[in-house]
């Protein structure tokens, strides 16, 4: 009979097979109320899972990821389950875990509201206060198909007919309600109190465009009461410091029909744009960058010959000139990444050894088609300006060229406000380009990179480039959210297939290594991370209008307009507000606008030429001369202060 051993080593006996939830039992009733599911041999499963053989057994509370996972899961269960008996007509499609949370996407006549949200939530709630329990059943593709086919529902009928031979089928009983998933779920509904159903939106079936649209309903679950809580609290937080909001409300941007997924940038939005690109182009410059300029449109010859045409021509903006209107006939493509242009900058005449590492940036102007459904205020364009980077150096450089890279990344990442960032370094994938002990010495090459840096990193295997071995950057916002941007990739394929060479020392050629790296990844995407970082109120360095002077009366309009001159033959970015409007009227609007700086006159200051300061916030740092103010703004700009 079964001999089980446990994560510390212990061992227990049983006389006969046991189920995981009375293995929790046997332990404590503690444990036997926390257990969610448990892992046989490494293996997840049900906690009714009854165990014959000799193992290994990890229980799974919910406080573990792997917990929480299957709680999510069995909500969105638990949630089709509450839909069935408000409309049982509803037809059920899929319920997977995502981040936070769950969905669950059906087809119904009606189009649910927020009313409906909550009246379906609320009948999850009596459900779980049941604690029913939930019975897993293994059965074969026919019964399943018949199962469904029987309750008329033929998206489920079409997943359980593609399922591969070898997979196991289980249907999950609650109680009048069937689904059909891999598992694992909790074994009882008491698990389940925790939950909020958050919203409901569109969603084509399996993905695709061509299918028909469903509807989907997202959720989250948590551990506690007290950790939901705080997450609606920080979601909250995050919708009013949306970027698409924020950009309306502060008048940076906005997007238009006659152009999706592209960018208008308005005065001040452009500001904070050209602000950020002369930063790092300042960096780049102090870390021996040369910067170049490619053309956006590019012959289909070089994108074949780079493979891009082949495995990103679906996302391509591609033109074509015909006979009809010129001399020749053509077909190019809008660029969707800028390192073939740079190979052949790279390919102008005969690079030398010597001349490695040669280190190429660009903003470069780029054009991905994205689908519609996809775009997301500038978290996802179709027109966006990379801070692209290619280095080109032997392998022998790798580590160097590592370290550098990421000493720069965390001197910009810290002066734009983000103090902490995670590392993944990916290695290679099984479908790869190149020899194993290239690969060997490229990641052995970034590993040591960090180590030598003393930089914590986590090593992602099997998720490299197909070219190379990669490091990805993730910042972790205000709201301790995680947003991937920097990244650094070694590349042994690219030089080859555009034919890149060096003179090594020995006066034979080799293809150099080409390393991708970006720090900001696109300016449009940062740029919406940086607004939601900050909740609009940039540092004084970034933001748009650094100085806003504020007269008290006609009389000061004048005075108040040679300062905002003075300010601006000064570098500043100043505006003078000379509205016949009360002065508690003007600050508040100002406030608003989240403005770092506004000078204040009236005619006391006018008559002692000086300026009253209040900081954004509110903060009164009283009277000054224009001299002193000019002094501490040039300082905040300088040292990069928040």
């Amino acid at each position: 009979m079964p001999s089980i051993t446990l994560p510390d080593n212990s061992v227990r006996n049983f006389e006969k097979p046991i189920t995981i939830d009375d293995v929790a039992k046997d332990i404590g009733q503690g444990l036997a109320k926390a257990t969610i599911a448990g892992k046989i041999n490494g293996k997840l499963v049900d906690a009714s899972e009854l165990i014959s053989d000799d193992c290994d057994l990890e229980i799974i509370t919910i406080q573990t990821e792997e917990g929480i996972e299957i709680v999510r899961h069995s909500c969105a269960h638990l949630l089709a389950h509450a839909l069935k008996q408000i409309y049982p007509t509803a037809q059920m499609a899929i319920g997977p875990v995502i981040k936070n949370g769950f969905y669950y996407d059906i087809k119904l006549d009606k189009n649910l509201t927020d009313e409906d949200l909550v009246k379906i939530e609320k009948r999850m709630k009596k459900l779980a206060k049941t604690k029913y329990d939930v019975l897993r059943e293994v059965v074969s593709r026919e019964k399943a198909i018949e199962t469904f086919k029987d309750r008329n529902e033929p998206f489920k009928v079409n997943l359980a007919e593609e399922i591969p031979d070898n997979e196991i089928i289980a249907l999950y009983h609650h109680q009048e309600y069937t689904d059909m998933c891999r598992g694992p779920h909790v074994t009882n509904m008491r698990h389940l109190q925790a939950f909020k159903l958050t919203k409901v939106s569109g969603a084509y079936w399996k993905g695709n465009s061509k299918n028909e649209m469903l509807q989907r309903i997202y959720g989250t679950a948590w551990p506690s009461s007290k950790d939901l809580e705080t997450f609606i609290k920080q979601q909250e937080e995050a919708e009013k410091r949306d970027h698409r909001k924020l950009g309306r409300q502060l008048d940076l941007f906005h997007f238009q029909e006659e152009a999706p997924g592209m960018v208008f940038w308005h005065p001040k939005g452009w500001s904070i744009y050209t602000a950020l690109k002369d930063f790092i182009r300042f960096k780049l410059n102090e870390y021996d960058y040369q910067e170049i300029n490619t053309p956006q449109i590019v012959d289909r010859k070089l994108w074949e010959a780079s493979g891009h045409w082949d495995k990103y021509r679906e996302n391509m903006f591609i033109t074509e000139i015909d006979e009809e209107h010129a001399n020749e006939k053509r077909t190019n493509a809008l660029k969707p990444m800028n390192c073939p242009c740079h190979v052949q900058v790279f390919n102008q005449g005969l690079r030398s050894y010597k001349d490695l590492p040669l280190r190429f940036s660009e903003f470069g102007s780029c054009h991905r088609y994205e689908a519609s459904g996809t775009l997301h205020g500038l978290m996802r364009v179709r027109g966006f300006t990379q801070d692209d980077g290619h280095i080109f150096c032997t392998e022998d450089q790798i580590q160097d060229e590592t370290k550098k890279f990421i000493k720069l990344l965390s001197d910009i990442y810290s002066q734009l406000g983000f103090d902490a960032f995670e590392i993944k370094l990916s290695t290679r994938p099984e479908l790869r380009a190149g020899t194993d002990e290239v690969w060997d010495k490229a990641e052995l090459a970034l590993e040591n990179a960090i180590k030598n840096l003393n930089l914590p990193f986590e090593i992602v295997e099997g998720d490299g480039a197909f070219y190379g071995p990669k490091l990805d950057f993730v910042l972790i916002d205000a709201l301790g959210r995680e947003w991937q941007c920097g990244t650094f990739q070694a590349d042994f394929i690219l030089p080859e297939r555009l034919d890149a060479k060096f003179v090594g020392s020995d006066s034979e050629r080799y293809h150099p290594v080409m390393i991708h790296r970006a720090v900001l990844g696109s300016f449009e995407r940062f740029l919406g991370v940086l607004i939601e970082h900050y909740g609009g109120a940039l540092p004084a360095w970034l933001s748009p209008i650094q100085a806003e002077i504020l007269n008290i009366t006609d009389k000061q309009a004048e005075y108040c307009q040679k300062i905002a001159d003075l300010l601006k033959k000064n570098g500043f970015r100043s505006h003078s507000d000379l509205r016949k409007e009360k002065i508690t009227y003007k600050i508040r609007d100002h406030s608003l606008q989240k403005t770092p700086f506004l000078l204040i006159a009236g005619n006391r200051e006018m008559e002692n030429k000086t300026i009253s300061v209040r900081a954004r916030g509110g903060e009164d740092l009283g009277e000054m001369s224009i001299d002193v103010f000019i002094q501490k703004l040039q300082k905040v700009v300088d040292e990069k202060i928040s």
